[in-house]
């Protein structure tokens, strides 16, 4: 490159300057009046803004107040900053700027699809007014005191102490309990009286007893009807009004289920309980499937149960043998008392099921001895089917277990 091409190319970048130099000289006008509308612009808003919160606040809704003001003045600084543009650029038409904003936005939309979402479902929040900062309300499993009420998401104070912050798109969408929506709050409760006692007596004196307890309202009043006939009691449910709020519907609710369980006592009506009682069957062989001669609570009586039908199958064959003083077999035909069975055998063996048959014969007066026949293990699986042995009028004494030498 030569020293000619050098100062052409000098000259050309100077020539360049001078026009940009010139050109920001001849913006100056639009840049002083861009900047003037500009602090005119935030005089406006920040002015509107003051008189929007004054005047949503002066309706008694601060919330929408501040949500309200921040909006006017966002919107009034967006109409401040189109029109600067357009003044420093003379060429740049806002049609061209509102399609620009248009595209922009669907794009931001899809970005932010949540953060709008929960953001109108605050604005519509706030301009409807389900509830107010300070009611108690039920959303999304959750109960409490409302805190705040922000753009994006609602405080919540539970009663224990915590604090729940629930998004606004789930409020809007969701359902909401407004527990503290009017000035008083029914309660109820389910009392049992006695199957024999007196319905109107109790509800008369049920009645009284509520309306006595501290924070129990007049008007409404309180009442009390019969609401069931169950296996063991009479059901009364006993309705009462008081505050909405929290702490007054769990106080009151537990005086009144005081003073109505001492009103009854006191007046001689019963108050029963469930019970339960376990009835213990006698399943040995001898008994198996007669209820005449199983031990129950109470007997079941004479002729009021028919014995089983006779079993079809035939009788298994039994062996029949003794039981010597030591313990082993005797001889057939005799008969040796056994040694005494101690009490904790007896019931060890009480049900127990030998393969042979036992002719027992304790200390006691021939009387009271009986024979006792026992399916053997080894006969056919039909025995087990046979018809019980009837019973001696005389007690069963405990079989002995045998006792192979």
């Amino acid at each position: 490159m030569d020293q000619g091409d050098l100062q052409d190319d000098i000259s050309g970048l100077w020539l360049k300057i001078q026009g940009w130099f010139n050109g920001f000289v001849d913006l100056l006008p639009n840049l002083f009046a861009a900047a003037l509308l500009l602090v005119l612009t935030w005089v406006v808003a920040r002015s509107l803004e003051y008189a929007t919160r004054r005047a949503i606040h002066y309706r008694g809704r601060p919330a929408l107040a501040v949500v309200g003001a921040a909006m006017v003045r966002w919107a009034v600084l967006i109409v401040g900053f189109l029109l600067a543009a357009t003044i420093v650029l003379p060429s740049l038409k806002p049609g061209d700027l509102l399609s620009g904003l248009g595209i922009g936005s669907v794009a931001i939309g899809f970005a932010f699809k949540d953060i709008l979402q929960n953001l109108l479902s605050g604005v519509l929040i706030l301009l409807r007014q389900p509830f107010r900062i300070g009611d108690q309300i039920e959303v999304a499993g959750y109960e409490g005191t409302v805190e705040d009420i922000e753009t994006r998401a609602t405080f919540i104070k539970t009663y224990d102490g915590r604090r729940v912050i629930i998004p606004n798109a789930t409020i809007y969408t969701g359902n909401v309990t407004v527990n503290t929506a009017y000035e008083v709050r029914r309660s109820e409760y389910d009392v049992g009286i006695g199957c024999a006692d007196d319905w109107d007596r109790a509800i008369e004196i049920m009645v009284a007893a509520a309306n006595e307890c501290e924070g129990v309202l007049r008007e409404p009043r309180t009442e009390a009807f019969p609401y069931g006939i169950d296996a063991y009691q009479n059901t009364i449910r006993l309705r009462w009004w008081t505050a909405p709020e929290r702490t007054s519907v769990v106080h009151v609710k537990g005086r009144v289920i005081g003073a109505v369980q001492r009103a009854l006592l006191k007046a001689g009506i019963d108050m029963p309980f469930p019970t339960e009682v376990h009835l213990i069957h006698d399943q040995t062989e001898e008994t198996d499937g007669d209820r005449r001669l199983q031990r129950e609570g109470w007997p079941a009586g004479e002729g009021d149960i028919p014995a089983p039908p006779a079993s079809p199958w035939p009788k298994p064959r039994v062996k029949r043998w003794s039981v010597s003083r030591r313990g082993g077999r005797g001889r057939r035909g005799r008969s040796v008392a056994p040694a005494p069975v101690p009490q904790h055998e007896q019931q060890r063996w009480a049900g127990y099921v030998t393969s042979e048959t036992v002719n027992c014969c304790q200390s006691q007066p021939p009387a009271n001895c009986s024979s006792v026949s026992v399916p053997s293990s080894s006969a056919s699986s039909a025995a087990h089917h046979a018809a019980p042995l009837a019973a001696a009028d005389a007690p069963t004494p405990p079989v002995t277990p045998p006792v192979r030498s």
